[in-house]
């Protein structure tokens, strides 16, 4: 079994949001990638070795900006793609947005891109991509940085008998209603405000980084598509290759990781990550980042960013 190494970030955080927020980026680009059949939307920064930053829900590659900088300061290519269904023309060609898919659209990106590995840094669903493309193929990824979503059976198992964290998950079980779609635009996306106080008390997110979010979110079919993720999230594949896959990508990870959790994280509990070592079996540390919730990336930017350099250049 892989070691843990479990501590508290010691990282200052005062003064910590100015420094690497989604408001820095002069140095960003944007264009598109082919890759796996889609035009991929990505920003990115810098050159030198290749850093994947993947995106959750509610959320979009721009939230990377801050984080993109700081690698490309450091001599990365960091590269921040849109996930597969978050912008128009970007739905799913095989209809899924289950982990092997998603796992999938990152090893390709990384052969698109025309490197042979890279780094991964994933943030909640964009997380559980990376989690799927390192158990796919870990001859691709370099290292693996999760973060705000825990990664093993704890969690499905938490869905089914933790209170606390079904009552966290509560927008899950409502996504599978047809209801999901009207009530989520309702009154200028007062839905995806509601999310991200939840989760991250005491954090607001700037004016026009939430414009940009609900312009994302708004555009031509993508609420839709980005509700795939949940609606398919409970319901076993019914072929049997899917299955398979399935299995493949949520295998033991044997590439070295890193995981971050926020400490004030009300959309999924610390505590999912106890354990997560035992499916690790290349090195594993977990850090708990106080005075952070769920988005933690933009809540303490340099302390993540420092954490991630630390474990990347090392």
């Amino acid at each position: 079994m892989a070691p843990e190494t479990q501590r508290p970030s010691t990282q200052p955080s005062g003064g910590d949001s100015p420094t690497g927020g989604p408001s820095a980026g002069g140095l960003v680009r944007r264009r598109t990638v082919q890759a796996g059949g889609l035009e991929v939307p990505i920003l990115e920064a810098g050159s030198g070795p290749l850093v994947l930053c993947l995106h959750g829900f509610p959320d979009h590659a721009a939230s990377w900006v801050g984080i993109l900088d700081r690698l490309a300061q450091d001599g990365y290519w960091a590269v921040a793609p849109a996930q597969r269904g978050y912008w128009p023309g970007g739905a799913a060609t095989d209809g899924s947005y289950r982990a092997s898919a998603t796992g999938q659209d990152v090893l390709n990106l990384i052969e698109a891109l025309g490197r042979e590995r890279a780094d991964l840094i994933g943030h909640d669903l964009g997380a559980r991509a990376a989690y799927a493309a390192a158990s796919l193929d870990a001859t691709r990824v370099r290292k693996l940085v999760g973060m705000a979503v825990p990664y093993g059976p704890q969690l499905r198992t938490a869905w089914l008998t933790d209170g606390d964290q079904q009552r966290r998950s509560w927008y899950m079980f409502f996504f599978q209603t047809a209801m999901a779609e009207p009530a989520v635009v309702l009154n200028d996306f007062a839905f995806i405000d509601r999310l991200w106080q939840e989760w991250s008390p005491g954090y607001e997110l700037p004016d026009a980084e939430r414009s940009a979010l609900k312009e994302t979110l708004r555009a031509p079919g993508v609420l839709t598509e980005t509700l795939g993720y949940y609606r398919q999230l409970f319901s076993p594949p019914t072929d049997e290759a899917t299955r398979a896959l399935e299995a493949r990508a949520s295998g033991a990870i044997t590439v070295p990781s890193l995981y971050l959790h926020g400490a004030d994280d009300n959309c999924m509990s610390v505590e999912l990550s106890d354990g997560m070592n035992a499916v690790f079996k290349n090195g594993f540390e977990r850090i708990v980042v106080p005075r952070a919730g769920h988005f933690l990336h933009l809540e303490q930017p340099k302390t993540v960013a420092d954490h991630i350099l630390s474990f990347l250049n090392n």
